[in-house]
């Protein structure tokens, strides 16, 4: 049920705020809290940190610098003499190690899912955030809604109770009977009492996401309603599953990089030898191969953790994917239970509400019924619609929840 309270009458019961008040549409809100937020902030640095540490992965290792005295004697007369003996020299070379190719492909297949894993991250932290904004937008939404009413219903309420002074005093109602319609004022202003409560307490939660001091909300109110099939397609893209799928990945990258053990990897050196001028110096080039011997003691241990570490993250996959199964039809069933408790209020419950004040004000009129009928009449009549102000609210906080908890999210 949308109301649109006058705004007129809003601002003449709460100048002051509208003065400080910055108002912000729903959509507006949800574009704001992304812009600066310390969690999103922190996600980004570690997706920025993990790209540069990609670029680098499937690089060669670094080259290894070596020197010293090669082939010194030190027994015999030439003991510890450099030029005395043909194959003593001083020698310096470089090294470089050459990881084999399948290595360097799953060592660049990690990266690239340390990458996906925290761009994975900052989906799931922009949801917690989406979903705390929405439902703080939609608390100060019908707080305010219901707060402007509440004045209303009460203004009228105000004008019926000198007419029951004069009826009280002239004799012609019972002097309890003005008690009891202050008793029925008293109500409602214990209502606005209570929605200024929720309206501080939603204004200060959104002003944490949106950093706005002293918001408003601007334009109407989501939907009430959802599309359950399109979301129930989506739940293979939520950002959980998403996470769950590229803690999948890395795993199954880390299993790569473990069965490149099995592989020999390879090495160059060039090394210069300063001998004796008499000798001449020397210069010689070497390879080198690792030899992968007694891999079942080895390299299939450790592969075999890894597999079985990537089953494992598969299988945690699988079991998010049936608990968000299990929790969406939750929310859903959530959903609709508020829903047509809302439908109910409004359509069968208001109408009998409004009909009975009716019947109490042409009773009144006609002198079978007391001012006092009338006055709790139509003060049942606007508790009503405070509570259904209050069951449409919960309707919109749900359909919203399902739509940014459920529904495609692109990080």
């Amino acid at each position: 049920m949308k109301r649109s309270i006058g705004g007129i009458l809003a601002a003449a019961l709460m100048p002051a705020q509208v003065v400080l008040a910055q108002p912000v549409g729903y959509e507006e809100a949800l574009r704001a809290a992304r812009e600066d937020q310390p969690l999103l902030q922190a996600a980004q640095l570690r997706i920025d940190g993990t790209r540069d540490a990609s670029d680098a992965a499937d690089e060669l290792p670094d080259p290894v610098l070596r020197s010293g005295i090669a082939n010194l004697p030190i027994t015999g007369p030439v003991a510890f003499e450099f030029d005395r003996q043909l194959p003593t020299q001083i020698a310096i070379g470089v090294e470089q190690p050459i990881p084999n190719l399948a290595r360097r492909r799953a060592r660049r297949g990690v990266a690239d899912s340390d990458v996906a894993v925290a761009e994975m991250r900052l989906g799931v932290a922009q949801q917690r955030i989406d979903i705390a904004t929405s439902t703080a937008w939609i608390d100060l939404y019908y707080a305010e809604e219901k707060l402007a009413f509440a004045h209303t219903a009460l203004s009228d309420l105000r004008r019926l109770q000198p007419v029951a002074n004069s009826a009280v005093a002239s004799g012609s109602a019972r002097p309890a009977e003005s008690l009891a319609i202050r008793r029925e004022l008293l109500v409602i202003e214990d209502a606005i009492t209570r929605i200024e409560a929720e309206r501080d307490a939603a204004r200060a939660m959104l002003s944490s996401y949106i950093q706005t001091d002293d918001p408003t909300v601007a334009g109407d109110a989501p939907a009430a309603d959802v599309d359950s099939g399109s979301l129930e397609q989506a739940l293979d893209l939520n950002p959980v599953i998403r996470l769950a799928d590229a803690a999948t990945g890395r795993a199954e990258a880390n299993a790569d990089l473990a069965r490149a053990d099995l592989r020999p990897d390879f090495g160059v050196s060039v090394n210069y030898g300063r001998r004796d001028p008499a000798f001449g110096d020397a210069f010689s080039v070497m390879g080198s191969v690792t030899l992968p011997i007694f891999t079942d003691r080895r390299q299939k241990p450790r592969i075999r953790a890894a597999e079985a570490e990537a089953a494992a993250t598969q299988a945690e996959r699988d079991d998010r994917l049936r608990a968000l199964r299990v929790q969406f039809e939750s929310d859903l069933a959530s959903w609709r239970s508020a829903k047509r408790q809302w439908e109910r209020a409004r359509d069968e419950l208001l109408p009998l509400a409004r009909q009975r004040v009716e019947l109490e004000t042409a009773s009144f009129a006609a002198g079978n019924a007391d001012l006092i009928d009338v006055i709790a009449a139509k003060a049942d009549l606007a508790l009503l619609d405070l509570e259904i102000f209050e069951r449409e609210a919960a309707t919109v906080e749900w359909a919203e929840m399902l739509r940014l908890t459920y529904g495609e999210q692109q990080p």
